[in-house]
């Protein structure tokens, strides 16, 4: 069965296990898909409001995006944990023999790569996902401030735990072309990343403070 698929309780019991996957990539994950979920709900929440008519364009574009956004991270929760899979079954191989040697390397290195990539790809999703909740900044339905701003703690946490997730892997990438990629594009998402989290979080406070 998929991680996703669990009840919630059963998903928490295996976290909690000493079994290594899922980890913190699927956990990451899972935090970006309730920080999208929570930010399509508040755009839900806006267009079903009369009284928010004038920012219903805005929020319908949220609600489109965000399911896609929504679907995606759902599924990294599972792939992230199919790439540590993948990385632990390589370390498995035999290496009693040269031949033996040089296959294990090589799907080593195969599988650091996926492991790397996936966080990656979760962290982009996650980035793009806190640039839909900042649109929402003044055309939202304020009674839902405090949503908008527990969307953007999960997908803040979610960001930096995908790059933690591409940081401890990215020393076994081989290829150097992709490791520098991976490092300086995550760099430049999670700094403005910080960027949107700290103006959206300000700004939903002052929402609620009024």
């Amino acid at each position: 069965m998929k991680l996703i698929d669990m009840q919630v309780k059963d998903y928490l019991d295996i976290l909690a296990s000493d079994a290594p996957a899922p980890g913190g990539g699927s956990a990451a994950a899972l935090c970006g898909a309730q920080g999208i979920g929570l930010t399509t709900m508040v755009a839900g929440q806006t267009v079903s409001k009369k009284r928010y008519e004038a920012e219903w364009p805005i929020a319908q574009k949220v609600i489109d995006e965000g399911k896609g956004l929504y679907e995606a991270l759902t599924a990294q929760v599972d792939k992230d944990t199919d790439a540590y899979n993948l990385v632990a079954a390589a370390f498995k191989m035999p290496k009693e023999t040269d031949e033996e040697k040089a296959a294990r390397r090589n799907e080593i290195a195969k599988a650091t790569l996926v492991a790397t990539e996936v966080p990656f790809e979760t962290l982009r999703l996650a980035v793009r996902s806190l640039e839909l909740a900042d649109t929402l900044l003044g055309h939202y339905n304020t009674n839902c401030a405090s949503d908008l701003g527990v969307a953007v703690l999960n997908l803040y946490t979610c960001i930096h735990g995908a790059w933690l997730n591409v940081l401890i892997n990215l020393g076994g990438v081989k290829d150097e072309e992709r490791a520098k990629f991976f490092d300086e594009e995550g760099k430049k998402l999670v700094a403005h990343a910080d960027e949107l989290a700290m103006r959206i979080e300000s700004t939903t406070t002052a929402d609620i403070m009024g």
